[in-house]
C-alpha cells in the first residue's frame, strides 16, 4: 500500500520550513553582507551530501514565551564527513531568535556532544548567538551548565575545534574556552564576558570594543584565540586543515602517511641556516619550514608569545607537535605567556598521542620584576609539569643555547626525552659563557695585563670545556651530535623507532598541573 501523498507532501512542508531558517529575507540579507548562515557553515565544513541532520524539527520550548515558530531552536546540528573521516559539530542560526539558547537548544547541542563521545569523533562548534534566551530564564542557564560539563567530559576523549563567527558574549564565552582550539573570524566576530557599556557602568573606564572584544585583541594579546580567519569561509579551511593533523579521537593514532621507504637525505640548506656569528640569532621558523614535509607547517597561536613557536606539521609523512623557541623574539627566553602556550600545546598533542619535538635555543627564562611578580615560577613550571608527563614519542633538537632551567623546560633528557640531538653549535651549562666567566674568574680577569683579551681567552675556553655539546653526550645527556644538515633524517627516523612507544604511569585521578 503507496505511502499518502498528503504525508509527503506534510514532510515536504516542514522540511521547507526547517531550511528557511528565520525566513528567506533574512538569509538572503546575511549572505548579501558577505556572512554565512548555520546551514552554508556547515555545507563549507563537510565532504559534499554527507552531512546528516539531527533534530531538524525540534521547536523551542514554549515555557514562558508566545508561539512563535523557532525551527530548530536555532541551532543545526548532525554528523558527516571532512575528508572521508567522520566529525559532529553544531552551527548555531543567528536568523532564529538570535541563536538565542534556550532548553531545546542546549538539549540539541548537548545530544550531539553525547553522539561525539558515543561515536568517538571531533566535535566543531560554529558560535554565533545573541546569549541566553532571557524569556526561559534559569532554563538558559541550566542549559549553558550542561554544556560546559559535555566540554569537559569530552575534553581529552574527542578534539574539540571552535569557530566564533558572530556575537559571543558573557556566559557564551566559556563553552568555546573549554575547548582545544579556537578560529575567529575578523569580521563580524566578537566575544567578551562583560562589553564596553557594562564596564564603564561598573569601573568608569572607557573600554573601546577593540581593545578586548575582537579576533586580534585576542590573538595578540589575551591569547584567548588560536587562529584569525578572515571571513566565515576561512575559517572553514583552517577548521579542515587542523583537522587533518588530528586522530578522531584518544584511543587512535594520528593520521600519518608514513612512506614504506626511509628517507636519509642529508639537507645542507639546514647548515646555511645557522649563523657565522654566535651572537647573531637564529630565526628558527627557516628551521620549521626545512624539517617538515614541504614547508607545510600549521602555526598555532602565530601572534600569541611569538618568543616561542608551536604547531602541527609532519615529518616523512610522521604527524607531530613541533615547540620551538624562537630567538628574534625576547632572545627566545621562556615568559609567563610562552610557558603558558607551550605548556598547553604539550598537553594538547599528549592527550592525543601526537609525538613531540622540541626545538631548543633558549637563554634562559625571561628575567625582570614584572615576570617574578606576574609568577614565572609557577607558570613556567607548567612547561615542566607538561614535558615529564607526556607519555608520547619525545624527541629534542638542541640547536644553540641551552641554558639553566629553561635546558631542562625544553625537554632535555632528564625530563624524558626519548631522543636528544644536537647541533655542533649547541651550548648546554648552568648559564651563558659570558656571564660564568665574569663569576668564576673575575680576580683572574681583573689582574690581567689585558683584562678584555684575558676574558675572550676564558669564554672561549668555558664553550670549549664546560659547555661543549660533546661533554653532555660523553656523560650519555645527548643521544648523539649531528649536523644541521641531518637533522630531518636522524628525527624521522627517531620518530619511526618511537612511534610504537608504550609507557603507563602510577595510577592515580590526575597530576596537579601548578595552574
Amino acid at each position: 500500500m503507496a505511502i499518502r501523498n498528503e504525508l509527503l507532501e506534510e514532510l515536504d512542508a516542514r522540511r521547507k520550513d526547517a531550511l528557511a531558517c528565520g525566513g528567506l529575507d533574512k538569509l538572503e540579507k546575511r549572505r548579501q553582507k558577505g556572512l554565512l548562515c548555520a546551514r552554508d557553515r556547515l555545507d563549507g565544513l563537510y565532504d559534499s551530501g554527507s552531512f546528516q541532520e539531527a533534530g531538524m524539527h525540534v521547536d523551542h520550548d514554549t515555557t514562558g514565551m508566545d508561539h512563535k515558530k523557532m525551527p530548530g531552536d536555532g541551532v543545526v546540528t548532525g554528523v558527516g564527513n571532512v575528508d572521508g573521516r567522520p566529525v559532529a559539530a553544531f552551527s548555531q542560526d543567528f536568523t532564529v531568535s538570535g541563536g538565542s539558547l534556550g532548553r531545546m537548544h542546549a538539549k540539541k547541542i548537548c545530544d550531539l556532544m553525547e553522539t561525539a563521545s558515543n561515536l568517538g569523533v571531533p566535535v566543531v562548534a560554529i558560535n554565533d548567538s545573541g546569549g541566553a534566551r532571557i524569556q526561559e530564564a534559569v532554563h538558559s542557564l541550566s542549559g549553558y551548565g550542561q554544556v560546559f560539563y559535555r566540554n569537559v567530559e569530552l575534553s581529552g576523549l574527542v578534539p574539540q575545534i571552535a569557530i566564533i563567527a558572530g556575537p559571543c558574549a558573557g556566559g557564551a564565552a566559556y563553552s568555546p574556552a573549554l575547548m582545544d582550539f579556537l578560529i575567529m573570524t575578523r569580521k563580524g566576530a566578537q566575544m567578551f564576558i562583560c562589553g564596553p557599556d557594562v564596564i564603564k557602568a561598573a569601573t568608569g573606564q572607557e573600554a573601546p570594543i577593540e581593545m578586548f572584544g575582537t579576533a586580534d585583541a585576542h590573538a595578540s594579546v589575551s591569547g584567548n584565540i588560536h587562529f584569525i580567519a578572515n571571513d566565515d569561509k576561512h575559517a572553514l579551511e583552517i577548521t579542515r586543515k587542523l583537522l587533518s593533523f588530528l586522530p578522531l579521537n584518544n584511543m587512535q593514532d594520528p593520521p600519518h602517511r608514513i612512506p614504506s621507504a626511509v628517507n636519509v637525505a642529508a639537507d645542507d640548506g639546514m647548515n646555511a641556516l645557522v649563523p657565522e656569528d654566535i651572537k647573531n640569532p637564529l630565526d628558527v621558523s627557516k628551521v620549521i619550514a626545512r624539517l617538515v614535509d614541504g614547508g607545510d607547517f600549521l602555526e598555532v597561536q602565530r601572534d600569541f608569545a611569538k618568543n616561542i613557536i608551536v604547531g602541527f606539521g609532519r615529518i616523512d609523512g610522521m604527524v607531530v607537535g613541533i615547540i620551538a623557541n624562537q630567538p628574534m623574539v625576547k632572545a627566545g627566553t621562556l615568559d609567563v605567556d610562552s610557558s603558558d602556550k607551550g605548556a598547553r600545546f604539550i598537553r594538547f598533542c599528549n592527550a592525543f598521542n601526537i609525538p613531540l619535538v622540541t626545538l631548543v635555543d633558549i637563554p634562559g627564562f625571561m628575567p625582570g620584576l614584572a615576570q617574578e611578580r606576574g609568577g614565572i615560577i609557577r607558570h613556567g613550571a607548567k612547561m615542566l609539569f607538561s614535558y615529564a608527563a607526556a607519555t608520547v614519542p619525545k624527541i629534542t633538537v638542541i640547536l644553540r643555547k641551552a641554558y639553566g632551567g629553561a635546558y631542562l623546560a625544553m625537554c632535555s633528557k632528564d625530563m624524558g626525552a626519548d631522543f636528544v640531538f644536537a647541533w655542533p653549535t649547541a651550548e648546554i651549562a648552568v648559564m651563558g659563557a659570558e656571564g660564568a666567566v665574569r663569576v668564576i674568574y673575575k680576580k683572574e680577569i681583573e689582574a690581567a695585563e689585558d683584562p678584555k683579551a684575558k676574558e675572550a681567552e676564558l669564554i672561549a675556553m668555558y664553550r670549549k670545556e664546560f659547555a661543549s655539546p660533546y661533554q653532555a653526550a660523553e656523560h650519555g645527556m645527548i643521544t648523539d651530535v649531528i649536523a644541521p644538515s641531518e637533522t630531518r633524517s636522524r628525527v624521522s627516523l627517531a620518530l619511526r623507532i618511537s612511534l610504537t612507544k608504550r609507557l603507563t604511569r602510577p595510577p592515580k585521578k590526575h597530576g596537579l598541573i601548578p595552574l
